[in-house]
C-alpha cells in the first residue's frame, strides 16, 4: 500500500521497523523527522549555486512531459550514488525500498510533476531506516476518512508540504497545498495552510532545519531555474495558499 496516494493517509508501520526502532518511531510520528539528515542552514540566497554540466539547461517553455524528464534527470545526477532512482508510476505513487539487485525507487503519481516535488519531499525527510522500508514504514487509508484520521494526517503533513513549497517555488511553479479527503471529513484546512505557511517560512529563515539531501536539491534547482532571484519570504505567505 502506497504512502503517497492522492486520497489516502498513512500511519507509521511500527512491526515492520522492529522493537529497537519503533517506539521512536512512534514519538516522532507526526513531525516525520526520525533519523532524518539534517545540516545547519543558510539563507538560500547564500547557498552555493551549484552546477549541473551534463543535463540541459531547464526548459521553461518546455510541456510538462519533458520538465518532468528534466527533474528526473536531476535526481539522478544529485542521488544516483544513494542507490535511489525517480520514476514516474502509471498509477498512484509508491516507495520500494533498494535491494541487492536493485536501487531504491521514489515513484509519483501519473508522471506529474507536482507529485515527483511531493514525493521527493517525502524521502528527504526521511531518515536512514525508514529509507529501508516499503512506503517509508506507513500503511495506508483510503479517502473518506474520519475527522480524527483527517487531523492524523495534517499533522504528518506539514513538514512535507512545506518542503515542497521550496522544491516548488525553486521551479517558478504554483504551490497547492493537499487535504486528500475529498469524500470524507473536511478537517481543519485553513489552519493546515496555517501551518505549512510557518513551517516554510522557518526553512527559509534557518530557524528550522532543512534536511541535507533537500538542500543539495534546492541548489541545484535554483542554479538552472532562478540563479540571480532567491526565494522570498513574502513568497511563503499565508495569503499565497
Amino acid at each position: 500500500m502506497s504512502i503517497l496516494r492522492p486520497s489516502g493517509i498513512y500511519f507509521v508501520n511500527a512491526d515492520q521497523m522492529g522493537r529497537d526502532t519503533a517506539p521512536n518511531l512512534a514519538l516522532n510520528m507526526s513531525t516525520d523527522t526520525v533519523n532524518a539528515p539534517v545540516c545547519s542552514n543558510l539563507p538560500l540566497s547564500l547557498q552555493p549555486q551549484l552546477s549541473c554540466p551534463y543535463l540541459d539547461p531547464w526548459p521553461e517553455h518546455a510541456d510538462e512531459t519533458v520538465q518532468v524528464d528534466w527533474l528526473i534527470g536531476l535526481f539522478t545526477h544529485c542521488f544516483s550514488a544513494q542507490r535511489v532512482r525517480l520514476a514516474r508510476s502509471p498509477d498512484e505513487p509508491e516507495y520500494l525500498p533498494a535491494s541487492e539487485c536493485q536501487p531504491a525507487q521514489i515513484l509519483f503519481a501519473h508522471g506529474f510533476f507536482a507529485s515527483a516535488l511531493h514525493e521527493i519531499s517525502h524521502w528527504c525527510i526521511a531518515g536512514t531506516e525508514r529509507r529501508k522500508l516499503p512506503d517509508l514504514g506507513y500503511w495506508y487509508a483510503p479517502d473518506g476518512r474520519t475527522r480524527e484520521q483527517q487531523s492524523l494526517f495534517e499533522q504528518v503533513e506539514v513538514k512535507p508540504q512545506a518542503l515542497e513549497w521550496l522544491f516548488t517555488a525553486a521551479c517558478n511553479r504554483k504551490f497547492r497545498v493537499s487535504l486528500d479527503n475529498l469524500n470524507g471529513d473536511a478537517g481543519h484546512g485553513e489552519q493546515f495552510k496555517d501551518h505549512v505557511s510557518i513551517r516554510a517560512q522557518a526553512l527559509l529563515t534557518g530557524s528550522a532545519p532543512i534536511p541535507a539531501d533537500a538542500k543539495i536539491l534546492l541548489a541545484q534547482l535554483m542554479a538552472a531555474i532562478r540563479p540571480h532571484r532567491p526565494l522570498e519570504l513574502n513568497e511563503f505567505a499565508r495569503h499565497q495558499l
